[in-house]
This record gives C-alpha cells, sequence and structure tokens, in this order.
C-alpha cells in the first residue's frame, strides 16, 4: 500500500526527520526567518536531506494546508541498505545485474526505468541521496507498481557505490556517447553494473573516470541522443540476451 508521501509544517518535518523517516526532499520558503526555522535547517544540515528553498507559491500547490513554510516529500517505499544488498546478492547470484542512477531529474523517466530494470531481473537500482528525482506518486504510476517489488537504495555519492562495487567483483559499465564501443562489444555475463548518466548532461565527468567500460548505443538518425529510459531499456535487454 502506498503510504502518505507529503508532510508540512515546521515542526511536524523536524520531528519526521529526527525519527529518521524516508525524506526525499523538503521544499523551504525563500527568506523566511525564525527560531523554528532555523532550527528545522540546522535538522536538515545535520541530517543531509535533500532541500531546495523555493517561493511561497510553490508551496501553496503543494500543499492547501498551513504549511508554515515547509513541506516535504516522504518515500511511499523503504529504501535498503547499498552494503547488505550488494552482499547478499552476491551470495546467492552467480552473475548479478545492478543498476545505478546518476542523479537522473525526471520522475516518470525514473518510473519507467524501475518497470524495465524489474522485467529484466536487475537486483538492485542505486541513487544518490541527493539531486535526483524523488520517488512519488507520478514515479509510481508510470513504475506500473514495480518500484514495490525491487530493491532500492540510497548512498551518499555515487562514486562510493562504484568503489564498493568494484571492490566486490562486480565490472561497472557507464552507458555514454564518449567512447568508440557500442554496448554490442561489451560483456555483461559477468556481475556487472550499468550507470545511467542524467537527461541533460549525462554521467558526472568524475565518475566516467573510475568506471570498467564504456558503451553507446549505434544511432542512425538526425537526433543525436535517446531518452534515458529508452537507452537503459536497450542496454539492459543487451544484457539479457548474452545471459539467455
Amino acid at each position: 500500500m502506498e503510504k502518505e508521501t507529503q508532510i508540512y509544517g515546521l515542526r511536524a518535518i523536524i520531528e519526521a526527520i529526527n525519527a529518521n523517516e524516508t525524506i526525499d526532499k523538503v521544499f523551504l520558503q525563500k527568506g523566511l526567518k525564525g527560531d523554528l526555522f532555523g532550527e528545522l535547517e540546522q535538522t536538515i544540515r545535520t541530517s543531509g536531506t535533500n532541500v531546495s528553498y523555493v517561493p511561497i507559491e510553490k508551496l501553496n500547490k503543494l500543499t492547501r494546508n498551513n504549511h508554515q513554510g515547509a513541506v516535504a516529500q516522504i518515500s511511499p517505499i523503504a529504501f535498503y541498505d547499498f552494503e547488505d544488498l550488494v552482499n547478499n546478492v552476491l551470495e546467492i547470484k552467480k552473475a548479478p545485474l545492478f543498476l545505478l542512477l546518476d542523479q537522473l531529474s525526471d520522475v516518470r523517466n525514473f518510473g519507467a526505468i524501475i518497470r524495465t530494470a524489474e522485467c529484466t531481473g536487475v537486483d538492485g537500482i542505486i541513487i544518490q541521496k541527493k539531486g535526483g528525482a524523488p520517488i512519488n506518486g507520478d514515479t509510481i504510476k508510470t513504475s506500473a507498481g514495480a518500484v514495490f517489488k525491487i530493491p532500492i537504495c540510497k548512498v551518499d555519492h555515487i562514486k562510493d557505490a562504484l568503489f564498493y562495487l568494484q571492490g566486490s567483483g562486480v565490472k561497472v559499465i557507464a552507458a555514454t556517447e564518449k567512447t568508440e564501443n557500442t554496448v554490442y562489444d561489451i560483456s555483461f555475463k559477468e556481475p556487472c553494473a550499468i550507470i545511467m548518466g542524467s537527461e541533460g548532461r549525462g554521467i558526472n565527468p568524475s565518475v566516467l573516470k573510475l568506471v570498467d567500460a564504456k558503451a553507446k548505443l549505434p544511432l542512425y538518425g538526425e537526433i543525436e541522443s535517446l531518452n534515458v529510459s529508452v537507452a537503459c531499456g536497450a542496454f539492459l535487454y543487451e544484457a539479457v540476451r548474452q545471459r539467455l
């Protein structure tokens, strides 16, 4: 069952963060001051919660209730512990397949990717705590409920996940046009993780330097790129094809 995905009010959000609720993002009113507002800001900083400062009109659109200048989006799912997931999967599977999303920003792309990942047997999706699309109603709808069927983990930085996967014997493959290799030149038969970048920027250059292999999809039309969810599907199904 999908749980309530929004809370509002300064004290309520402070208490939710202190209670370790799975908060995706807090929206705070620009220019607001006061002791309780300052306490909330400090709590957000200490916890590392994702935050955006927005005009009051944005908050009014998010809720009709008395938000007091603060609205939080709570994730409708519980996130898995990344290291526990990797270790558990490696114990039971010879060639697991993981998917890393480097700050994907569109919730519908996110949902579509989750749906394809579930259909192709991905063992876990790893996202960064800050800067990416939240899991909200649109994500759930676009995923066709797959968001409740596949483990999703949050990490402080994608690099942390990359290093841990490599140290665990998992090959990390970047989906990027910055290579001569196509997806059909790369082996997906061993334990591997595929990294997909954000819609505008792609994979962060500092992350791209650390991967084990890079691959691109051949494009024969005039448009220079594919939608990230479509590209992700092509990569995942090439992995499936090789493993059949």
